[in-house]
């Protein structure tokens, strides 16, 4: 009896051990993750008088908005949004399904030079954009299609080359193309899934009469929305932090994370320069605005987001 009663011990002791370490390790994590965003939220809420404050660290004494207006102001964060909405967003969501086109073309179809084909996507993982980043600037400022324009130059004397710097279709078109921002890494994804789909349903709807289109968008596309949310999240942050890209080829109406970037050391605005305490909270508070919208987007979408992670790890 006694030696049972000391193996219970020990199970409980051991038991107790385990758990402490790890809440000890789930907390330690949650600090390194959460503390730049209550330190945001903090040196945001903080007044003007608070922050040439030596005493107020962390609560201030007077909470205010008015750094929020500031942020606001030196960011022009509305007309940013707007270009950031509309060129970065809807090529992350132009390139979520191109990417899932070809992945699907690259694990149901052999033909020559798949593999090569694939070993190919890989390699964009590897590349990083500024080692291609001066012949996609000259190929964007005299954008030639398939040198069909550049025979019509000569044909009419004129300058036929767009210059797609400074647009949308320096972003649209790879992702159109399914070459966009980290483009390798989602058609990987989608193709570690896509191995793994039972091929069962593809067969039934071909032997109904249905096209490969037909399948791929009646039957993968409904039945692949796990892999789907995983690309869409990890393609959306992709471009939302895009700095390097953007700006090279913006020269004005800049999205938002190049203008965050471009923020003064002294958070100047309409002629007005603040001290360098209360330019932090500016640039916390910018940074704080800058991230909410995809911070909100993923605590909407975190469960199933979670749930894409384990089953694109499982599955191939």
């Amino acid at each position: 009896m006694k030696n049972g009663r000391v193996d219970t011990l020990k199970k409980k002791s051991f038991s107790v051990a385990v758990n402490l370490i790890r809440w000890f390790f789930l907390l330690s994590v949650s600090y390194v993750v959460l503390y730049p965003i209550i330190f945001m939220l903090s040196k945001s809420l903080i007044s003007p008088e608070d922050a040439i404050d030596v005493t107020v660290v962390w609560l201030p004494r007077t909470f205010s908005l008015e750094n929020f207006e500031w942020a606001i102001r030196a960011l022009d964060y509305w007309k940013t949004l707007r270009t950031t909405l509309g060129i970065q967003v809807l090529s992350a969501l132009i390139e979520t399904l191109t990417c899932s086109l070809v992945a699907y073309g690259l694990a149901r179809y052999n033909f020559k030079g798949k593999n090569i084909i694939f070993g190919c996507v890989l390699l964009t993982v590897l590349i990083p954009p500024q080692a291609i980043i001066v012949p996609l600037y000259l190929n964007y400022a005299e954008y030639d299609l398939f040198g069909i324009l550049s025979l019509l130059s000569k044909i009419t004397g004129a300058n036929m080359r767009m210059n797609l710097l400074n647009t949308g279709w320096s972003f649209y078109l790879p992702a159109i193309l399914g070459v966009g921002l980290k483009s390798g890494l989602f058609i990987f994804i989608y193709r570690q899934f896509f191995l793994g789909f039972p091929k069962e349903l593809e067969e039934a709807a071909s032997i109904d009469g249905a096209g490969p289109y037909y399948t791929f968008f009646r039957i993968a596309v409904p039945s692949s929305g796990i892999a789907f949310i995983c690309v869409l999240i990890f393609s959306l942050i992709t471009y939302w932090n895009d700095y390097y890209v953007s700006v090279m080829f913006f020269k004005e109406n800049f999205p938002l994370a190049v203008s965050l970037s471009q923020i003064s050391s002294t958070a100047g605005y309409g002629g007005e320069i603040f001290s360098a305490d209360i330019a932090q909270n500016i640039r916390m508070t910018a940074c704080l605005i800058f991230i909410l919208p995809i911070l909100v987007f993923y605590l909407i979408v975190q469960r199933k987001f979670i749930q894409s992670i384990e089953r694109v790890g499982i599955v191939g």
